[in-house]
């Protein structure tokens, strides 16, 4: 009888509700705490009640903290009940947060062996690892070729987006090195879990621009992942879609939320996309 392999990942991938049910994903919730309230990202606190809280000009106080070992070791659990034999557990990068530590603590006790993938990327980039291991395990793959699968695609995955509002990623650190007060409106990339400057712009409009440029530079084979954060980024990220959905060398266009755990960071107001060789 073939070994049943689950997959694990934690709600700061991003992963879509969509991709979540194809792959049968368990989702651990980050802890988002907004002016001294926990919540449990996508189970007491979605992106829409999220972003409520800037209503009106305001900036509210937000921290983050990854899923605790206990939490982890409920979600093996769990997997086991299903009856996956065993599990690969798929998440932000270490040089990012804390949740790989945890992982690692509770794939200790588990029941059933876990094997922890540090993704080395962050938001969709973490669903995209996690899509590409679904792929494998679909077709027959052990966790060792699942594991290699995931770490043979990350260094082709690439982002570029827009922070709606600069300040938290300054306040975070996730901005060391980047002045994000710098005349115009910063396109950025992420680099080994650093932002860059990719191009400066005059107007928000010509973010679209840069963004379809960059993608479409990303060669033959690709698949675009387009993330929005709340209403008023909605509209450029149409046009966005419309840039790159014709291009011959663009297979797909998936699009996903920016959700509690990276809004934290980055604000309403934020788009952006990932892009990717498509995963067959």
């Amino acid at each position: 009888m073939p070994t049943r392999i689950g997959i694990v990942t934690d709600s700061s991938s991003q992963i879509t509700d969509e991709l979540a049910a194809r792959f049968d994903v368990e989702v651990v919730p980050m802890t988002v705490t907004v002016d001294d309230v926990d919540h449990l990202e996508g189970v007491d606190l979605d992106a829409d009640g999220f972003y409520a809280a800037f209503d009106g000009g305001r900036c509210p106080e937000i921290t983050t903290a990854q899923p605790s070992p206990g939490r982890f070791a409920d979600a093996y659990a769990r997997m086991a009940e299903r009856g996956y034999d065993r599990v690969v557990s798929v998440h932000v990068s270490a040089s990012m947060s804390g949740t790989i530590a945890s992982a690692e603590l509770a794939a200790r006790s588990a029941t059933i062996p876990v094997t922890v993938i540090d993704s080395g990327t962050a938001s969709f980039g973490v669903a995209i690892s996690v899509w590409a291991a679904g792929a494998a395990i679909d077709r027959g793959a052990s966790v060792e070729d699942v594991e290699r699968r995931v770490r043979r695609l990350v260094p082709s995955i690439a982002t570029a987006f827009m922070i709606g509002v600069p300040h938290l990623a300054e306040r975070s650190g996730r901005a060391a090195g980047v002045d994000l007060t710098d005349d115009g409106i910063q396109v950025l990339a992420m680099v080994a879990g650093r932002l860059e400057v990719l191009e400066r712009v005059s107007t928000i409009d010509d973010t679209v621009d840069v963004m379809s440029t960059f993608a479409i530079g990303h060669g033959d084979g690709i698949t675009v992942a387009i993330g929005t954060a709340d209403a008023p980024s909605r509209p450029l990220a149409r046009r966005l879609d419309r840039a790159v959905a014709g291009i011959d060398t663009v297979d797909g266009v998936v699009h996903y939320r920016v959700g509690p755990s990276v809004g934290a960071h980055t604000g309403p107001g934020t788009f952006g996309l990932f892009v990717f060789p498509t995963i067959r």
